[in-house]
């Protein structure tokens, strides 16, 4: 059996809320053991008062660090230095950084140039190139919204807030919600192209006849888009994600699960309706660069790549009963035999 690989788990606490923790803890034991667990702060302001709990029930150390000047976040500096000191002393394989914040975009690439696995753990205000410098980014507050028990306690505050008549704390709850989907617009990668690079991976790295290890899949997509997580999308589970592309088909195979791209009868719609618009054209034939328009505008999904094709040019030369002929030195046609 494998070792387990050792993690350091340092938290921004000017920048991740104290009800986060048990999610970090959770994230980072799926991948190891938790052998360094620090909070930065200035344990002399406001930000301290709701850690204090968290700090002893989690058995976390606080890291002090003052807050020489105004408006200037000095715990950022505070846990970089460590992270290095932590890096150059070799005792652990991963690391876990716990913020929303752009400043350690440059520290998750430094310390992946050195071998170490890098997890960031945030929010999904998180921007794009810190997710992109670590090896996985988790988003807390989808995590904390899957967790039922967070979701009780939160209908609960609401359902006391209404009694309570805070009509105004709604109106500002709408403008909220309407901030956080404008974020979670620009940090989650959206679906439809999630959708396109699983085709990619199983086209380029699958078996076209027996697709590819779920495994595998996830791993490949994963390694594409560090922010990727099935929870992002509302999912507890990558098997249930998968379901919901009407594009793949999942067998069993022993103890795991293949996927294969489920589109024989598709090909065969795209297929008459290109016989169709060659026939439609009759003998002077069609130019090839107005059929692949014309499909892209019916088909807008299509691609020849998903049918085992390189080019355009090579599904329709695989079309029973039409053929492409060079008709000049740039110019190709095509035409019903």
């Amino acid at each position: 059996m494998a070792e387990e690989k050792r993690f350091a788990i340092l938290i921004d606490a000017d920048n991740i809320a104290p009800k986060y923790v048990e999610s970090i803890i959770n994230e980072v034991s799926n991948k190891g053991i938790i052998t360094y667990k620090r909070v930065y702060c200035d344990w002399t302001g406001d930000t301290a008062k709701t850690w204090k709990k968290k700090l002893l029930a989690n058995s976390f150390t606080p890291i002090q660090q003052y807050s020489y000047t105004y408006g200037k976040n000095a715990t950022d500096s505070a846990m970089i230095i460590d992270a290095m000191d932590i890096l150059y002393g070799g005792e652990v394989e991963g690391f876990a950084l716990c913020s929303s914040d752009s400043d350690f975009t440059r520290l998750a690439a430094r310390l992946r140039e050195a071998g170490k696995i890098v997890i960031g753990l945030g929010e999904s205000k998180a921007p794009q190139p810190f997710c992109a410098a670590c090896n996985e980014f988790k988003f807390l507050d989808k995590i904390y919204d899957m967790d039922d028990d967070n979701e009780k306690d939160r209908s609960s505050k609401a359902s006391a807030a209404k009694k309570e008549g805070k009509t105004e704390g709604k109106s500002q709850g709408k403008k909220k919600a309407a901030s956080e989907r404008e974020d979670d617009q620009n940090s989650i990668t959206p679906i439809e192209t999630i959708a396109a690079a699983i085709k990619d991976i199983i086209l380029e790295n699958g078996n076209e006849a027996n697709g590819i290890d779920m495994g595998e899949l996830g791993s490949r997509l994963q390694k594409r888009y560090p922010a990727f997580d099935t929870r992002n999308y509302g999912y507890s589970k990558f098997s249930i994600f998968l379901k919901k592309f009407d594009f793949l088909s999942m067998s069993h195979i022993g103890t795991s699960i293949t996927v294969t791209l489920d589109m024989p009868g598709k090909e065969a719609v795209i297929e008459d309706r290109i016989v169709e618009m060659v026939r439609a054209h009759g003998e002077k034939g069609v130019n090839l660069g107005s059929l692949s328009s014309e499909i892209n505008n019916e088909f807008p999904d299509f691609t020849p790549k998903e049918y085992g094709f390189s080019k355009f040019e090579k599904f329709i030369s695989s079309i029973e009963g039409l053929e492409v002929r060079n008709v000049s030195p740039l110019n190709k046609k095509v035409f019903p035999k």
